[in-house]
């Protein structure tokens, strides 16, 4: 199992919202093949054929908004995204 099987595993039980590294949320977003731009702190990521837009900050200790973490986890499943692992 990889790691981004793991993270992903992690996100869709919803057991560790508030234990979600941010830079590994960036990388499981890039793996699903959303495009990002940053303005300041916010990165804003978008898909073609997905009409919401992520735009999601670190906290300051570099984990992941809880909140934030469980949109994702909402698009993963309303889509059924699947990431392409290339570890």
């Amino acid at each position: 199992m990889t790691q981004k099987d793991k993270l992903i595993g992690r996100i869709l039980s919803g057991a560790s919202d508030k234990n979600i590294d941010f830079h590994d949320l960036i990388g499981l977003l890039d793996s699903l093949g959303f495009s990002c731009r940053v303005k300041g702190s916010h990165n804003i990521f978008y898909k073609d054929g997905i009409e919401e837009i992520i735009n999601i900050q670190p906290l300051s200790n570099n984990k992941a908004k809880p909140y934030q973490v469980k949109q994702i986890r909402f698009l993963i499943l309303k889509y059924k995204l699947n990431f392409t692992s290339n570890e």
